[in-house]
């Protein structure tokens, strides 16, 4: 499910807003039953930016479809795209289709949200 958020008045929104604002509704939607079935919520607005950079932005947007830009074992830059599956202090872990991606930090060039589904 994909929400997007804007504050009155033009003032622009943060990640942390969309953070704030994903969890209350999550509980929200669970305790309506609304959804009968497994759902992922997607909170953002219209000009965030989606590059990850802080811890905070690892934590709070796990299971997110993203964008990988990395090294390959060859040198060249590679694209992989799946679901945040965690950050440790070595590498990122990528969910694509059910199988997990492991790849080293400091391979990484970059780190977006997208709005794609693996």
């Amino acid at each position: 499910m994909q929400v997007q958020i804007r504050k009155m008045g033009g003032e622009g929104v943060s990640l942390d807003d969309c953070a704030n604002f994903s969890g209350p509704m999550g509980e929200a939607l669970d305790k309506s039953q609304l959804i009968n079935e497994a759902y992922v919520l997607e909170v953002s607005s219209p000009g965030i930016s989606s590059e990850l950079n802080s811890e905070k932005d690892f934590i709070t947007f796990q299971g997110f479809p993203i964008e990988v830009v990395y090294l390959n074992d060859k040198g060249s830059e590679a694209h992989l795209e799946g679901r945040l599956h965690e950050r440790s202090q070595d590498n990122l872990q990528l969910n694509i289709k059910g199988r997990i991606k492991q790849i080293p930090r400091e391979k990484i060039n970059s780190v977006r949200l997208t709005n794609h589904t693996s």
